[in-house]
């Protein structure tokens, strides 16, 4: 998917691609995580549709929910969909930097092998 650290650094165009790439994948990651997290307020709570995506989309933005649940189950989903979002933000954090880190990490070696092609030409 990355180009090695023996290749060009990819020009800008392609990066910005690969970089929306990223976030569309990032995208699509919260999408199913708030899919799941509706259907699992609407299951466990009964409550309408719109209240459900307002609860888990600020369980998600990290604010909480308007309502506490009312029932055992409820508690219980909102407990292990609380640390699952936790963990899900972390890892759509390394989906977004993940190619800025790479390119970073890259032009970083291209220097390091220009330094050394250079030593040698002395």
């Amino acid at each position: 998917m990355y180009e090695s650290k023996h290749e060009e650094l990819l020009p800008r165009h392609r990066f910005a691609k690969r970089v929306l790439v990223h976030m569309l994948y990032a995208i699509g990651v919260i999408l199913v995580i708030m899919a799941l997290g509706v259907l699992g307020n609407m299951w466990f709570e009964s409550i309408s549709l719109h209240d459900a995506v307002f609860n888990v989309a600020l369980i998600i933005a990290g604010i909480g929910s308007t309502s506490l649940p009312q029932t055992i189950a409820g508690k219980l989903f909102f407990s292990v969909y609380g640390i699952f979002v936790g963990l899900v933000f972390m890892a759509t954090l390394g989906i977004v930097l993940a190619p800025v880190a790479h390119r970073l990490l890259h032009k970083l070696h291209l220097d390091e092998n220009s330094d050394e092609d250079d030593d040698e030409g002395q």
